[in-house]
């Protein structure tokens, strides 16, 4: 066996990378699909929101309620929130301030009678008690036309054809507008959910549909570049303590057996 010494530090390093590895898998995703007509039939909203968190479904709401409803446990475990209260402020705002953008939109491909439809999904991920990333795909009539990546402000034109849309990349009020809500108030509302989910939620298997940023990637990078070695190193130390001890163990053996030797030689010396 290690000397008990030893296998404490051994045991500790393991715990302390046991908790890393973790930490490092622990990602969880909010988003946020809203559904946005310009007009719509009486008791029909022109606005409805669905919420979910790792893709699973926690809030609806609709402008006909007026109303952010709770969906399952998890909904049910944050109504009593600040964040909750701020959120269904913000939505109501959101689907506003996107209402407003339709009767300028003219999609390309629109195939469908009437006026268009803006389908907007927000979404923000949080991974090691941190924001890593945040964005924005905006559908016209059910084709992708804009993705927003808000941590560093990349937009990316899907269907050029789609005027109105694309010109929003040139407006800097509402870009800012985009990056606040979601950098900001998204990543806010997910922190303080978090603390109720934590222990209800996995950790996601794979990264969620987010626009990947560079910051992030060069994140992750740096805490790869320290983990490989940190693993390689505690498999060295191990290793090194294991011979250490084995030669400690063959010594004393072999010192025990000289002594041994020696004590029989002088009891045969007829002079002692």
């Amino acid at each position: 066996m290690l000397p008990t010494s030893h296998a404490t530090r051994l045991l500790l390093l393991i715990l302390q990378l046991i908790k890393l590895d973790k930490t490092l898998g622990n990602a969880h995703s909010l988003c946020l699909d809203l559904t946005i007509k310009s007009q719509s039939r009486p008791g029909q909203p022109w606005c409805e929101v669905q919420g979910s968190v790792d893709t699973k479904p926690f809030l609806h709401y609709d402008t006909d309620s007026n109303e952010v409803k709770p969906l399952g446990l998890l909904g049910k475990e944050v109504t009593a929130t600040k964040a909750w209260t701020e959120l269904s402020q913000t939505l109501a705002e959101v689907g506003q301030e996107l209402r407003m953008m339709l009767p300028v939109l003219k999609p390309h491909k629109n195939k469908t009678r009437g006026p268009p439809t803006l389908q907007t999904e927000l979404c923000c991920r949080r991974e090691a008690e941190r924001c890593t990333g945040a964005s924005w795909q905006f559908s016209v009539d059910r084709h992708t036309a804009l993705l927003l990546d808000a941590m560093n402000m990349k937009w990316t034109v899907i269907s050029p054809g789609d005027t109105g849309i694309e010109e929003w990349e040139n407006d800097q009020v509402l870009a800012e507008y985009f990056r606040k809500t979601s950098v900001g108030d998204c990543n806010h509302w997910f922190q303080e959910f978090l603390e109720h989910w934590e222990e209800r939620l996995e950790p996601e298997p794979t990264a969620p549909t987010l626009l990947s940023s560079d910051n992030e990637q060069s994140t992750d990078l740096q805490l790869m570049a320290w983990v490989i070695p940190s693993i390689f190193v505690s498999l060295v130390l191990i290793g090194i303590t294991i011979r250490n001890h084995r030669r400690s163990r063959t010594t004393q053996d072999s010192e025990r057996s000289r002594n041994h030797v020696h004590r029989g030689v002088q009891s045969q010396d007829p002079l002692t």
